[in-house]
């Protein structure tokens, strides 16, 4: 176990994968393949609410065009999840932090709409080539990010011109304002 997480982010959720028999490994499925269930850790602040947005996987560069949101690696994973709330306040130490009572999860009609018009117009952006331009504030519940260890760690891709450039990996993200939406849901 690390003493802390600043260096060994993502291990809570390894663990629980590794405990509960998680079986996609890196793989554009579900954490559990054969039940079709994505398991999301999801770290709690003293107050009990959402401390950071929610990773789902890689945004994949070389994919833009060929995927609609039926075959999309963000659909896959959204489908069905089990969510894990994880005690995350920084000043209890690792091993004495809880994890709460988990819950499964699927999108509503309203919630699935909103998060293909989030991916549709993300992706759209990103095969115009603006990953650059792309910001964390777009997207009601979905945003995308950089998701690299550090700065310096480059992927290539394309600019609008359709050169090839070097950029930072980016990540779909679930913003903190809905997961917290889907906590709150879970605790009526």
């Amino acid at each position: 176990m690390p003493a802390d997480l600043l260096r060994n982010k993502g291990w809570v959720g390894q663990l629980l994968e590794s405990y509960l028999g998680a079986d996609a490994g890196n793989q554009a499925e579900p954490d559990f393949i054969s039940l079709g269930i994505e398991l999301k850790t999801l770290p709690l602040n003293a107050h009990g609410e959402p401390k950071e947005s929610t990773y789902v996987c890689t945004v994949s560069l070389s994919e833009y065009e060929a995927l609609t949101w039926q075959e999309s690696w963000v659909k896959r994973k959204l489908s069905h999840v089990l969510w894990l709330p994880v005690e995350a306040e920084s000043s209890i130490p690792l091993a004495e932090r809880y994890i709460g009572a988990g819950w499964l999860w699927q999108p509503d009609q309203i919630e699935e709409e909103i998060l293909k018009a989030d991916w549709e117009e993300l992706m759209d952006r990103l095969a115009l080539g603006e990953q650059s331009e792309l910001t964390a504030r777009e997207g009601q519940y979905l945003q995308v990010r950089p998701k690299a260890a550090h700065s310096r760690i480059l992927a290539k891709s394309s600019d609008i011109s359709g050169e090839t450039i070097l950029m930072n990996p980016r990540g779909f993200y679930l913003r903190t304002t809905f997961t917290k939406r889907l906590l709150a849901k879970a605790c009526i």
